[in-house]
């Protein structure tokens, strides 16, 4: 019998009678992460990170006094099975949860990348006999350049447009991938504005004792300042709205792992695209799963049949499993046709897209 198996509320191990970030409220929830494809509402109980705890309760409202928290690395015994939770590198408290139980060892990855990030604890790799992995970015298409190259690019973008008397805005999601732009500007362009979206969260991370340069909640700045200079972070949500139109005039930019492939920066309509994920590449990816040792690997939200194909063409036991998490859901998908001609370029890696230079 398999340790974990798949249900209509998510991810289940019987001997732990608990669910891996269930989609449906359940008794017992371990949660990998606090985005919201990893974090249901009205369960009886939560365990997440010491690094996720705030981020968590701040997401769940009236439901976070059920959240509790353990250190990375800490084993509990729940039922007889080991748990352990251990960096992901994915954003503030994410983890990846190994259960042991008669000497069976899974490993679910949530959602990761391998990248260094000052915002979070790095991803370390768990050996494991199966591994559960994403695969958002699941194309030998997506690799992603030096983050020091993009953070000199926006910087540059920024600067230029204040140079131009313009306001800056750039976009992604409010948990994790905010807080990480915001570690990578150079405040002495001028000031950081926040959405309140943005601005809970990265009290989050201040409070969690992350190190960020000065910010300020947009609609608390004074409004006879020359917003020329300052740049402004916020929700994709926010893009073209209301909120968005007082800045003007502005430039426009998103940051997203979409925005590798030429044409996503067009339907987003935003002047510049900057390529910044939260997940692995491809080949982060492949170098993830191989360092588990893994003998077994399911596939799960995103691109799961080429990394299938890929896994089972170099002698591993792969499938792909269909779930509700959805990896940056808030950025411009691209479907297999998008990125390229046919699958078999796909896996294959001979894919003749047009990637933004």
């Amino acid at each position: 019998m398999s340790l974990l198996r798949l249900t209509d509320r998510g991810l289940y191990c019987e001997p732990a009678d608990c669910f891996i970030d269930p989609w449906a409220p359940v008794s017992r929830a371990l949660v990998t992460h606090a985005h919201g494809d990893h974090l249901t509402w009205g369960c009886d109980s939560y365990l997440v990170t010491h690094d996720g705890l705030g981020v968590t309760r701040e997401r769940l409202g009236q439901y976070g006094s059920r959240v509790s928290a353990t250190a990375y690395g800490e084993t509990r015994d729940i039922n007889g099975v080991r748990v352990s939770y251990h960096p992901a590198g994915h954003i503030l408290g994410s983890a990846q949860i190994r259960l042991e139980h008669r000497g069976e060892v899974w490993v679910v990855s949530g959602d990761y990348k391998i990248d260094p990030d000052p915002t979070c604890a790095p991803w370390e790799p768990v050996r494991c006999h199966t591994f559960i992995t994403e695969s958002t970015f699941g194309l030998p298409i997506y690799r992603w350049p030096s983050q020091a190259q993009v953070f000199s690019d926006i910087n540059a973008w920024w600067k230029g447009n204040a140079g131009e008397g313009r306001t800056s805005i750039l976009y992604g999601y409010a948990l994790g991938k905010a807080q990480r732009m915001i570690a990578g500007l150079d405040p002495s362009n001028g000031p950081i504005l926040t959405h309140g979206a943005v601005e809970r969260m990265t009290q989050q991370y201040r409070d969690a004792g992350i190190v960020l340069p000065p910010t300020t909640y947009a609609l608390a700045a004074n409004k006879s300042d020359d917003w020329s200079r300052a740049l402004v972070v916020a929700p994709p949500s926010a893009e073209g709205s209301t909120w968005a139109r007082k800045f003007a005039p502005y430039a426009a930019a998103f940051a997203s792992g979409w925005m590798r492939v030429r044409g996503a920066r067009r339907r987003r309509g935003v002047d510049r695209g900057f390529t910044l994920s939260d997940h692995v590449d491809w080949p982060q990816l492949l170098t993830a799963i191989e360092s588990t040792g893994a003998e077994r690997v399911w596939v799960t939200h995103g691109f799961t049949g080429p990394v299938v194909r890929w896994l089972t063409e170099h002698g591993l036991d792969a499938k792909a499993i269909a779930t509700r998490y959805e990896g940056e859901r808030d950025d411009v998908a691209v479907d297999a046709t998008d990125a390229s001609g046919t699958q078999d370029e796909i896996v294959s890696g001979s894919s003749t897209v047009e990637l933004e230079a």
